[in-house]
């Protein structure tokens, strides 16, 4: 429907209203929404609108695939524990009796081996130091050995600290519960106060990892961008991920907006950015600029459940012919001349040139057209640079665990416990995807801030 034409049938229904034929008009307004230019949003919503916002009793439901038997099929291999490689302990069972009749027993007849592995009863280790003083004679005070099995004021030690911390904001159980824990499988006694204060206490220490992380992010080659809503105190904020291979990013700030970006990156950003299409990413200059592909695949997928119009039946699969070929040539890339690589790349820039350029009526045709000609030269990214994946999957990937975290926690009460959460977060995070374990990791970081912290102090009172 053109503009003109909205306004004669727009004058039409005011003109039946007007003169009291209200069912006429009615019908009007009917005969549009069933044609599909009206959205009735309880009964059909927009391809625009996100999932999440939409009722659960309005989604389809999904189809049923047909699922495999579960188990393995028969006649296959056993397949049981592994025979441990040492043993801790061994303990022989003997009987006297029969247990059923109760006749005497002589010598067993035969004996076999059994292996049971169990985790331990544990309780807390208290550990008494004995710290000893000196007297300098250069620095003209008493001095003691650094003890770094905890943080300086704590009579908790660094281990639990570490791993209620890794338990809470990576694994996404809640202190209340990790509180159990430690009272019920350990008989180590805490409340829920405490545990939180050390938390800060223990992000403290862990900034100048966080820093670092920050700014090798802003120097790596690609970044993947992503954000979503997330609450402090019963206030909307956003939480934004700045992600790589190697290294993963959180901030949690009050805008969604550009400012953001702008902030973190700079207004030049050295590497490739990988992101969807919302547009505060639009402000920031960077080498390159990679859109993500999944999210043009799912828009075409939701539009073509409501749009049975042939021209738009034309365009999306035009579209979607063009964005598969496009991964095809990207996975053969290494397979190919050059000079066959720059042929076929040329090609799909022609093809979708030919896409943008054509005119169109139906109204979500002229919508993604508008969304590819704005971004013709953030499409096929992935095709000029090694190692940019035409995804954003990766960012997607490392906002699960918050999301989930979010479920089941809510929010953040204050701005040193989103500040805390950012920076747990994203050393948890990053020592993970480095292969590293998060909890020896983070314990080494606050051991060693610990003892520049303390040499810090003894230059500072020597210059004094």
């Amino acid at each position: 429907m053109t503009r003109l034409n909205a306004k004669k049938v727009v004058q039409k229904i005011v003109e039946k209203v007007q003169a009291g034929e209200m069912e006429k008009a009615v019908d009007l307004v009917l005969d549009l929404a069933e044609k599909g230019f009206i959205h009735d949003p309880d009964k059909d919503p927009s391809p625009l609108t996100p999932s999440g916002a939409i009722p659960p009793y309005l989604k389809p439901n999904k189809k049923k695939k047909r699922h495999k038997k579960p188990g393995r099929k028969k006649g296959h291999p056993g397949v049981s524990r592994k025979v441990p490689d040492h043993i801790d302990q061994k303990a022989e069972h003997q009987l006297e009796t029969c247990p059923h009749c109760q006749t005497p027993l002589k010598k067993p007849v035969k004996t076999r081996k059994r292996y049971i592995e169990d985790l331990p009863q544990t309780q807390p280790v208290v550990t008494e130091h004995i710290i000893h003083g000196y007297w300098c004679p250069c620095c003209h005070k008493i001095i003691e050995p650094a003890v770094t099995e905890a943080m300086p004021g704590d009579n908790i030690g660094l281990h639990t600290i570490v791993l209620t911390a890794w338990l809470h904001y990576a694994v996404g159980i809640s202190t209340n519960y990790i509180v159990d824990m430690l009272n019920k499988l350990f008989r180590f006694k805490i409340t829920p106060g405490g545990l939180s204060q050390a938390w800060l206490k223990l992000a403290g220490y862990l900034k100048s990892e966080y820093d670092r992380i920050g700014e090798e992010a802003r120097n790596s080659a690609y970044l993947h961008a992503d954000e979503t809503g997330w609450r402090q105190n019963g206030d909307l904020r956003w939480l934004w991920c700045f992600t790589n291979k190697k290294l993963c990013y959180y901030v949690i700030e009050e805008s969604r907006k550009a400012l953001v970006v702008l902030k973190f990156l700079g207004e030049y950003f050295q590497g490739i950015l990988i992101s969807d299409f919302w547009k505060v990413y639009d402000k920031l200059t960077a080498l390159a600029k990679q859109r993500c592909f999944f999210h043009l695949f799912a828009e075409l997928a939701k539009v073509e459940a409501k749009n049975r119009c042939e021209e738009w039946q034309s365009f999306q699969r035009r579209l979607t012919n063009l964005l598969e070929d496009s991964l095809r040539l990207w996975v053969k890339k290494a397979e190919l001349r050059p000079e066959l690589f720059q042929r076929k790349k040329d090609n799909l820039y022609y093809r979708l040139n030919c896409l943008i350029e054509q005119d169109y009526r139906d109204q979500d045709c002229r919508r993604l057209r508008k969304r590819l000609q704005k971004y013709r030269a953030e499409l096929f990214t992935f095709l000029e640079y090694e190692g940019v994946s035409p995804y954003n999957n990766h960012a997607e990937q490392q906002m699960r665990k918050p999301v989930l975290w979010r479920r089941r926690c809510q929010q953040n009460r204050s701005d040193k416990g989103a500040e805390a959460q950012a920076i747990l977060m994203t050393v948890f995070r990053t020592a993970e995807l480095q292969g590293l374990n998060p909890v020896d990791y983070a314990e080494s970081l606050v051991k060693e801030q610990i003892l520049k912290n303390r040499a810090i102090t003894k230059k500072l009172k020597k210059a004094a």
